[in-house]
């Protein structure tokens, strides 16, 4: 008996090492681009149903002069209420107020088909529950709005023009390269943006955060908020007034193959704030500011809020200037986690950085995660890699909230001029940046390999910068 206990322990035992080790081996083949092709494979574009709904049987003028929102608002609300469908905009130029869509709405445009946004501010009246730099507020309408719909798609080969510049809306930022004068307001003004701050941190309701007319803060291009299944296809955007694309709270987004042209201030090409399963392909970002920067809420504001931004994946996209390629932050207190930037192509002399990473600690949130692999660089500026938790912008960004950032690989990445630096990297000596992976990096030429501070398990494998194979440093 004493011998078949024994061995019956010892099959037991050998066993369940076996099921441990196949586990982990199972676990180690698991890789993060597993996981991003889950996450693709579950984004499928949404459906709608089959009716066309052409504006032009509603009184839409395609003269460019005649104000269209009418026949805009008439055409979506009736197709919503008979079950949904697509919103046609033929051939032509219309010029129009904000476009809200609704339930089950596909706003397409014809090639040749350019909607023209009205550049008067009260045309964006009443107001409504929309976001500034990472906090709500009630404020001017974005030009293209929804808000707690599902299935809902802008599509087509048109233009979608802000026609914004320097004499219409960008001014309000307060720069004179954008038409800003002295004695003009901005959005810098005491009762502006600063009291718009201040009452997030002190937590007053978005109903009462009352602004619009007189506060100088720019709307949003296209912002869909606490959406479901949300789809942006083919069109080209030009001359936004503040943010391009903008979902915020919102899950399953697709942004397919949009152009998107807009030199002016803030004039970002995408930012998913707050949002989940997110794939953003096809694109072309030539922007006045970031191309694509992934948000999750400012200080106080998106810590109350708490919800991070996660499963966002950029492939087959095309980066000309910004100020980065693809970014994470400053607005990101609630958190960001599995970006996935692959197959894209970065290239201008006015392209600050590819990746870039920005926080301080009055923003603190984390980052864990993001992973970019066969990305082509011609030319930057400034970095690589930039990761920086001690970024500043308006005023002292000094804080109790001293952010985490972690787990950070680029694989295949051949970049023929760096700028100034190869990887940028600032921590904090209680929060160091930890994991940061080059495996098959070529950095032609860069002026020098690495800037770190407070940097905790830096790994190069096969990487060549200036032509010397680099060592990961001990």
């Amino acid at each position: 008996m004493n011998k078949i206990l024994s061995f019956l322990i010892i099959v037991t035992f050998l066993s369940f090492s076996c099921n441990n080790a196949n586990t982990q081996k199972t676990q180690k083949q698991f890789s993060e681009w597993d996981l991003a092709k889950q996450i693709e494979d579950r984004l499928i574009a949404p459906v709608f149903p089959d009716k066309i709904v052409n504006i032009l049987d509603y009184g839409a003028q395609p003269d460019g002069i005649t104000n269209n929102s009418e026949a805009f608002q008439n055409a979506i609300k009736e197709c919503a209420e008979t079950g949904g469908g697509v919103v046609l905009v033929p051939k032509g130029t219309y010029l129009t107020g904000p476009i809200h869509l609704e339930n089950n709405i596909n706003l397409h445009l014809e090639e040749g088909a350019e909607i023209l946004f009205s550049a008067v501010p009260s045309d964006y009246y009443p107001l409504v529950h929309t976001s500034y730099e990472g906090l709500e507020l009630m404020n001017y309408s974005p030009l293209i709005y929804a808000y707690q719909k599902k299935n809902i798609a802008v599509t087509g080969s048109g233009v979608l023009n802000g026609q914004a510049g320097n004499d219409s809306w960008w001014p309000w930022c307060g720069k004179d390269t954008y038409g800003w004068e002295k004695g003009m307001p901005s959005q810098k003004d005491s009762l502006n943006l600063p009291r718009l701050m201040d009452m997030a941190e002190n937590g007053i309701p978005i109903k009462d955060r009352i602004f619009g007319d007189g506060h100088f803060l720019r709307p949003s291009f296209f912002e869909p908020i606490e959406c479901e299944d949300v789809f942006l296809q083919g069109v080209k955007i030009v001359n936004a007034p503040f943010w391009v694309i903008h979902p915020s709270k919102c899950t399953n987004v697709i942004i397919d193959g949009v152009t998107v042209e807009s030199h002016g201030p803030n004039n970002d090409g995408c930012d998913p704030e707050y949002s989940k399963n997110v794939i953003i392909k096809n694109c072309t970002f030539n922007t006045g500011d970031d191309c694509i920067a992934i948000k999750a809420g400012r200080d106080t504001e998106g810590r109350r809020v708490g919800i991070k931004s996660e499963n966002v994946i950029v492939k087959n996209c095309n980066m000309i200037d910004g100020h980065g390629g693809v970014v994470i932050g400053s607005e990101m207190s609630a958190g960001v986690q599995n970006v996935f930037v692959e197959n894209c192509t970065m290239n201008s002399p006015n392209l600050d950085r590819a990746i870039r990473i920005k926080t301080n600690s009055r923003r603190g949130g984390f980052v864990d995660g993001v992973y970019v692999r066969n990305v082509e660089i011609g030319q930057v500026k400034e970095a690589v890699l930039k990761v920086n938790m001690f970024y500043a912008t308006y005023s002292n960004q000094t804080g109790e909230f001293i952010p985490s950032i972690q787990n950070i690989s680029l694989e295949n990445i051949n970049v023929k001029n760096g700028g100034h630096f190869g990887i940028l990297a600032k921590g904090y000596a209680e929060s160091p940046i930890k994991n940061i992976t080059f495996n098959k990096v070529s950095i032609e030429k860069v002026d020098k390999a690495f800037s770190l501070e407070n940097v905790e398990n830096l790994i190069l494998i096969d990487t060549y910068i200036n032509g010397e194979l680099m060592q990961s440093p001990q």
